[in-house]
């Protein structure tokens, strides 16, 4: 068996849903980080034919022990080594959140650099999809051990309590939640009929806006969180890096919605990961924290 090591580690473990048809969950995320040149090891949280807003869906979910093995497995595996970042998202059962964690601390034990990406899958505008258990789960355990968390503005709003109706109040919350880094999604935007990507960072904060396009395909927030890490991992700053994720994502979605298709086609627009055309604005914003450090 052959464990050499590579010199630079840039595996990434990515856990989330699996689909047979569509673009969300670990369809997304594993196909953009392997066409960025990232190695992936894809762990299903759990297995559906499609996303279940496209209609009723068989949910396998793997036993909670058995799902605990295979992740004491991976902990174990001789090519550890290997792993820069880990990317968990939407999770079929509360009990795999400890599972998530136990991985990533033995991640981070092999590799002190290495970044975990904790997207709270749980929700959105029409409330939580998920079992409260599993969203407690996401907000008391994940969150919290993450080194970026990247929520909507629904799910940061079910996880601080508070109505975040404008910049300010979305500012105030990131930053109460525990991450050095957030990015939430779906945050408002200073420009007319736009939409914005929020990254709150110790010392920046930072707004990406674009155009809002109505009754966007599933997966945007996969795809997000994934190309994220991609572009963290490859060393760009945080507004670089925000302000590409956004425009790869936001051309995907706008090109999609062109077509009339109902699943993101990131097969299709595959150049739009790597060179992004779309125009996104990015704004610095006054940080929450700056009269703190006053």
């Amino acid at each position: 068996m052959n464990t050499e090591q590579p010199e630079t580690p840039r595996a990434v473990i990515v856990i989330s849903s699996h689909v047979a048809r569509g673009s969300v969950g670990n369809r997304a995320a594993v196909f953009a980080l392997e066409t960025l040149g990232f190695p992936v090891w894809a762990v299903p949280t759990v297995i559906l034919p499609w996303h279940p807003g496209h209609g009723r869906a068989t949910r396998i979910v793997p036993e909670p022990e058995k799902f605990a093995a295979l992740m004491k497995d991976l902990e174990g595996s001789p090519w550890l080594g290997e792993v820069a970042g880990v990317l968990s998202g939407y999770l079929g059962d509360a009990a795999q959140a400890e599972a998530v964690a136990s991985l990533v601390k033995a991640v981070r034990a092999r590799n002190p650099r290495a970044l975990y990406v904790c997207d709270p899958v749980m929700g959105d505008s029409g409330g939580l999809y998920v079992p409260q258990a599993l969203a407690e789960a996401l907000r008391d355990l994940l969150v919290p051990m993450a080194d970026i968390a990247t929520p909507n503005r629904f799910e940061l709003e079910w996880m601080s309590g508070v109505k975040l109706d404008d910049l300010r109040s979305v500012m105030a919350a990131a930053m109460e939640a525990g991450p050095p880094t957030m990015l939430v999604t779906s945050a408002p935007a200073l420009m007319a009929g736009g939409i914005g990507n929020l990254m709150l960072t110790r010392s920046e904060a930072l707004l990406a806006e674009h155009r809002a396009i109505d009754k966007p395909p599933n997966g945007l927030g996969d795809l997000t969180a994934a190309v994220l890490l991609a572009r963290l991992l490859d060393g760009q700053p945080a507004g670089k890096a925000l302000q590409s994720t956004t425009a790869s994502v936001f051309e995907i979605l706008a090109r999609t919605t062109k077509r009339g298709a109902d699943e993101l086609q990131i097969e299709t627009d595959a150049q739009s990961l790597s060179h992004p055309m779309a125009m996104v604005h990015l704004r610095h914003l006054t940080h929450p924290g700056r009269d703190r450090r006053a």
